[in-house]
């Protein structure tokens, strides 16, 4: 398994919209297996293929157990063209993005959701999902659209992230500059 390097907001690779895995043989399989260990090591809990380069819908998600807050393999979730079936409630969370690194934001998601997708061998399930499941979800299929979390900021909070972010962009560039 590999550390694969994470595409990072402005990236404009990070506005594709993915394309549907057709294909469900040891090419995808290692490359869950790299976005997993990736993840992991990036002290994430999901990550979208579009993240690493790969523009296709697939995604993975490992949430920390309530009793430990460690994340174990067997916890790991693989959802290959996953499609939003149902929908309930709405719920306010703050969020952050391996490809954003730094910046949380309260975001408006659904509640509770059902979702439709495949394994990594191609078979169809089912997902219900509520709380923080269901909010990672959603955010990593947004990224399989071409849209990040930022991207639902109302536009003066956007507006204010943009203007932090150009702020820390200049000032890595002196400290580059510097050594």
């Amino acid at each position: 398994m590999a550390i694969l390097p994470i595409v990072k907001y402005p990236d404009k690779r990070l506005k594709t919209k993915s394309q549907k895995v057709r294909e469900f043989d040891e090419g995808l399989h290692t490359l869950l297996d790299d976005m997993y260990e990736t993840m992991i090591a990036t002290n994430g809990i999901g990550l979208a293929a579009i993240q690493v380069n790969k523009p296709i819908c697939a995604l993975v998600i490992t949430l920390p157990r309530e009793e430990d807050g460690q994340q174990y393999e067997e916890d790991r979730l693989e959802l290959i063209n996953p499609t939003l079936l149902k929908t309930q409630g709405i719920v306010t969370y703050q969020e952050g993005c391996l490809s954003v690194p730094g910046f949380y934001e309260e975001i408006e998601r659904f509640e509770s959701v059902s979702i439709g997708y495949q394994d990594r061998f191609g078979v169809e399930r089912v997902l219900q999902a509520d709380g923080l499941l269901a909010i990672a979800v959603q955010h990593e299929m947004d990224h399989l659209d071409g849209v990040l979390f930022v991207d639902r900021l109302p536009i003066l909070r956007r507006k204010k992230f943009e203007k932090e972010l150009k702020r820390i962009q200049k000032e890595q560039k002196s400290k580059t500059q510097a050594r």
